[in-house]
């Protein structure tokens, strides 16, 4: 592992509750059913790429979280068009689909997912961006290749905890991929994902961290009862109004994460969390 790769110390067994249970196996075969016929509808298209219209690539994001069985809200205004940094906090693989629903982009992912079955192949060929995060001298080229792709007018997609989070606890914006919003000239769509159930607690249920495998979480959402996820739109950043990277950062997080700064503390319901380094030279 690299010494300035970023990580977070939750882990499923200190952050996660469990869902499975043998009356919800039933209910839980049926939507992972209806979720890889989706997903590999979305691998059969994706060599149509920019030819298919923004709202039904909406629409089919959208169809896959539901189909997990997850609720959807969505509050503030509607993404704008043009070239678009779009970025997230980061706690699930349900983020990817929600965040192609508020505006359909390319979206930056680390290069390991290039292997994965199906999801590896639908990356590559949706115009994924990927980023070679053992290798710090690759980072400056992804930032230029990022900052082209801005400059054409599409939108980037980018997860700047670059780490996924349990949904208790979080990280901060790291400032690197603010460098092409500022280099490219366009703004910053902040928005804020939470997971809840329905009565309005916070789950950690769809979460996937540490050790966690795909299908681990993919099961555990679709075992659930009752989860909720919150999109919340929060108002456009300009780049120009911001000196340099580090205070469009802090911006940025200010509206998702609740403010810059060091992480908060890590509740552990189900025990104390692995430690995991977290070194501060990742920028």
């Amino acid at each position: 592992m690299s010494v300035w790769l970023p990580g977070a110390p939750c882990t499923p067994r200190a952050c996660v509750e469990a869902t499975a249970s043998l009356t919800a196996l039933p209910r839980a075969v049926l939507r992972l059913t209806a979720v890889v016929l989706l997903v590999l509808t979305g691998v059969a298209l994706s060599p149509l790429g920019g030819r298919i219209p923004a709202g039904a690539i909406r629409r089919w994001s959208l169809a896959v979280v539901r189909a997990a069985g997850v609720r959807v809200r969505v509050a503030g205004a509607v993404a704008p068009d043009g070239g678009l940094l779009l970025v997230a906090n980061h706690i699930s693989w349900l983020d990817i689909p929600l965040l192609a629903a508020v505006r359909p982009a390319r979206m930056l992912a680390k290069s390991e997912i290039r292997g994965w079955p199906v999801a590896g192949a639908l990356a590559a060929r949706g115009g994924v961006l990927f980023i070679d995060r053992d290798r710090l001298r690759a980072l400056p080229g992804t930032v230029a290749r990022i900052a082209d792709t801005l400059r054409a007018g599409q939108a980037v997609a980018v997860f700047p905890e670059g780490s996924t989070w349990c949904g208790r606890a979080q990280g901060h914006f790291r400032r690197a991929v603010f460098q092409a919003a500022l280099d490219a000239g366009v703004p910053v769509q902040p928005v804020r994902l939470r997971y809840r159930t329905r009565a309005g607690a916070a789950s950690t249920a769809p979460a996937y961290v540490g050790d966690d495998s795909l299908l681990a979480s993919l099961w555990r959402v679709v075992s659930a009862r009752g989860l909720v996820a919150e999109v919340e739109i929060r108002p456009v950043i300009e780049a120009g109004g911001h000196p340099d990277r580090g205070a469009l950062a802090a911006a940025a997080g200010a509206g998702v994460l609740g403010g810059p700064g060091p992480s908060s503390p890590l509740p552990a319901p189900h025990g104390p969390a692995a430690a995991v380094a977290r070194p501060a030279n990742y920028r």
